[in-house]
């Protein structure tokens, strides 16, 4: 097996522009072959009250450039993520095992993508509006918490940091622990592109420690979370001490509904796109295809026949289609509910538990369909975070919306079909977002769910004011 041939370290937090190192430090191990690739510091809560203290020290000045300024250094910003991204794809790909052509594509791409867009969305926001005798004014909420995950690690980022900046907050950034390496590319790219120092701090360390004070901290203005359901509960929890501003990007359990007049070959190749993109390591992945009784074991038998297409291997390969999932600790996740998917009578179309043959030593899931599988089963209702596909059939419209809103979570579906059927059934479902016949992603729509999918929204102007207060003046 090859490998990326570079070697990454992380030298210490980013506080107030200046590397701070730290007494403790962890090893970054990859999910490949399990040697170690990176050392990574661990911070404590002295750490996190250090990094406060700059962020408020930087606030003024940054929020009193304006908006418009602020725009034209983010938009700086996207420049300079532009022109580190393949280190950015590189260091992706090495800490998290995705593939080397994904990890261009989307984990390097998206970041400097958003960055533009929320730049340019600063001329379209009412920063001040009249509304009868009085001026409505949005002002920084003042610092942000933002506490992002390891599936993502650039993008999850930007989708906070790069909103809030606009806004005119300063930031202290968590990022996860496991996936740390393009921190001090982004700080990197935040100096050269004229960001003050402390206008975005970085302490790296578990959530236990790190998450624990930046969600606690009386100096922290707002929290903005993105992980599991239970990880947001104990951010929310700990927050509310505080009673500062809590949002939360959490799980998701989407359904792709297939419509009895949909073009099931789009069905099928949009699905397992979605599905499987990342090794299914994303909240907003597409975990259940929703199709007619009457079309199930048709619809299988083109799934089968596509899946061979999401070959497994090395991610440095060009060719990889999926590589390992991000950890061992993951790897034991995903295969148990593969294995619980069979114990509870699901059957089994491809893939199954154990691991790939040739990649014993990595993290590597043999990518696994579920047919005829019941809506109310562990793999139909729980976020698995993995290559896992469940099919479900349904009777008719309302059954397949039923089945849709049917688990505790709310983020993401999709809907195939004819326009204005799918767009009806679109309308029906429990959820934050809906792509209709494939509708592609934006960063101008504003990302969020209900129910345990979490609290607010990012991107587009929704996520820009998610980090404003709203100020009524009398006059």
């Amino acid at each position: 097996m090859t490998s990326i041939d570079l070697t990454y370290d992380v030298p210490g937090h980013w506080v107030a522009g200046t590397v701070v190192p730290a007494t403790t430090t962890m090893e970054i191990v990859s999910p490949v072959d399990g040697r170690v690739v990176a050392t990574a510091p661990l911070g404590t809560a002295a750490d996190v009250d250090r990094a406060v203290e700059a962020a408020r020290t930087a606030l003024p000045g940054w929020a009193g450039l304006g908006p418009a300024a602020r725009a034209d250094v983010l938009g700086v910003l996207a420049d300079e993520l532009t022109a580190r991204s393949e280190r950015i794809a590189h260091a992706i790909s090495t800490e998290i095992g995705v593939p080397i052509g994904f990890s261009r594509l989307a984990q390097a791409a998206f970041p400097p993508l958003v960055t533009k867009a929320v730049a340019a969305l600063a001329a379209e926001i009412s920063w001040e509006e009249r509304a009868g005798n009085a001026l409505l004014v949005r002002e920084p909420v003042g610092v942000v918490g933002a506490i992002t995950p390891w599936n993502f690690p650039l993008q999850q980022v930007v989708t906070k940091v790069v909103p809030a900046l606009l806004a005119g907050n300063t930031v202290v950034l968590k990022p996860a622990e496991t996936a740390p390496l393009t921190g001090p590319i982004l700080a990197e790219a935040a100096a050269a592109a004229g960001i003050p120092a402390g206008v975005l701090n970085i302490v790296y360390g578990t959530g236990s420690v790190v998450g624990e004070a930046i969600a606690a901290h009386p100096g922290i203005d707002m929290v903005s979370f993105t992980g599991s359901t239970a990880a947001g509960r104990r951010v929310a929890a700990v927050a509310a001490d505080t009673v500062k501003r809590v949002g939360l990007e959490l799980g998701g359990k989407t359904a792709s509904i297939a419509l009895d007049d949909a073009d099931f070959d789009e069905v099928v190749a949009e699905t397992l796109q979605y599905a499987w993109s990342n090794s299914g390591q994303a909240c907003g992945a597409w975990t259940r295809l929703l199709v007619p009784a009457a079309r199930h074991d048709e619809i299988v038998a083109k799934l089968r026949e596509a899946a061979a297409e999401y070959t497994v291997g090395d991610p440095a390969d060009e060719t990889t289609r999926l590589g390992p999932v991000a950890s061992e600790a993951q790897w034991q996740r995903v295969n148990g509910y593969i294995e619980k998917g069979l114990a509870e009578g699901a059957e089994l179309v491809i893939g199954g538990p154990g691991r790939v043959p040739g990649l014993e030593g990595g993290a590597f899931i043999r990518p696994t369909i579920f047919a005829n599988v019941d809506p109310d089963s562990t793999i139909a209702q729980e976020e698995i975070f993995g290559p896992v596909l469940s099919v479900i059939a349904y009777t008719d419209d309302d059954d397949a919306v039923r089945i849709a809103n049917g688990t505790p979570y709310g983020l993401t579906a999709a809907v195939f079909g004819s326009d204005s059927r799918a767009l009806s059934i679109a309308r029906r479902l429990e959820v934050g977002q809906v792509h209709v016949n494939g509708g592609a992603f934006t960063p101008l729509a504003p990302f969020g769910g209900r129910k345990q999918s979490g609290t607010g929204r990012e991107m587009g102007k929704s996520g820009i004011e998610e980090f404003t207060e709203l100020k009524a003046i009398l006059l």
